[in-house]
């Protein structure tokens, strides 16, 4: 049995150094835009042009038809589209929102001098949406999500850990949650100044993205053993961490891992802070059911898993008292005429 362990750490380390370094370095090597969403604005025949050149670029672009610059305007701060060329008789203009992603608004702007260049003319660059002046790289955004996610872990561990169950674990989920959103916003929002949305909603998004992973946490540990908790902390930290996008933008790693990371917790709590932060929840309603179906889910698994084992402790109980209570008294053999005589007081 210890050569047994032995082999198997020895084989299984290794395994998971190689897994954790694809999670990371996998979406790190291949970033590069797939499908991303940009406009094109200005008159049919001026834009056709643009629209040829941009098709070019095999398939790194989902091009939107906008009739003038204030509806291409709009379409980025509904967050429909990350940028819009905008083709005007002074020359082509360049619309970005550094604040959806910093990464896709620079990479916009060399895609898009290039082949202004290439034509002789110059391209003017208006930033719709900037990030703010305290982090205009995203790089404090981008920085959190791994902090919540290890926030919710803990938290679901501690509960499982600590023996709560049912509703007192469901309470003590949330309190925590609520309390990490809270101390989180006063520190991004207050004190950094990272983020410029609305305070209260801000701390909702952060309440709602460590209850999201601890609650899972916690339900796939109610419902299967502690081994749940290894389970859904490994999926957070090698999928959900590195498929967010958060540094980028979904549309900027590789399938499937862009669409799995907006399924997961971190990703979709980074896209939900930055539609709350600088769009006014602009495209906020997806990452909000994702969050929210995975708080709810986890919820339920905690409550699930309790009354099951109370129904197994109860079923256990009940056929203890059945199988004591049916128990056959022991057999006492029948006494003969002699043993009656040599115990008896007369005989003494």
């Amino acid at each position: 049995m210890p050569t047994r362990r032995l082999i198997a750490v020895v084989v299984l380390v290794p395994v998971l150094a190689a897994l954790a370094l694809w999670a990371f370095a996998w979406p790190a090597a291949r970033t590069a835009p797939r499908d991303l969403p940009l406009g094109v604005a200005g008159p049919a025949a001026a834009t056709a042009q643009v629209e040829r050149q941009l098709a070019q670029q095999d398939g790194a672009f989902e091009i939107h038809r906008y009739a003038d610059e204030a509806a291409a305007r709009d379409a980025i701060e509904d967050r429909t589209v990350y940028g819009a060329v905008v083709v005007t008789p002074q020359g082509p203009e360049l619309l970005t929102a550094s604040a959806a992603s910093p990464t896709v608004a620079q990479m916009l702007q060399q895609a898009v001098a290039r082949q202004a260049a290439a034509e002789g003319t110059e391209v003017r660059t208006v930033d719709v949406v900037p990030a703010p002046e305290s982090d205009p790289r995203g790089a404090a955004l981008t920085a959190s999500v791994l902090p919540l996610a290890l926030a919710g872990i803990a938290a679901g561990a501690a509960v499982t850990l600590v023996g709560l169950r049912g509703v007192r674990a469901a309470t003590a989920l949330v309190g925590a949650a609520a309390l990490i959103g809270v101390t989180t916003a006063a520190l991004a929002h207050s004190w950094l100044g990272v983020v410029a949305g609305d305070w209260r909603a801000e701390a909702g998004v952060f309440a709602l993205s460590t209850l999201a992973v601890s609650a899972a946490v916690a339900g796939l540990a109610a419902l299967i053993g502690t081994a749940g908790v290894g389970i859904t902390a490994g999926v957070m930290m090698l999928f959900g961490n590195p498929f967010s996008g958060a540094s980028s933008a979904p549309q900027m790693l590789p399938e499937p891992a862009g669409t799995i990371g907006q399924w997961l917790p971190p990703g979709a709590g980074a896209t939900l802070l930055r539609s709350v932060s600088f769009f006014d929840g602009a495209a906020a309603t997806g990452p909000a059911l994702t969050l929210t179906w995975w708080a709810a889910l986890g919820l339920g698994a905690v409550l699930l898993g309790s009354t099951l084992r109370q129904r197994t402790r109860t079923a256990d109980l009940q056929r203890g008292k059945g199988a004591r209570g049916t128990a056959r008294p022991a057999t006492v053999a029948p006494q003969t005429q002699d043993d009656v005589t040599r115990h008896s007081p007369q005989s003494a």
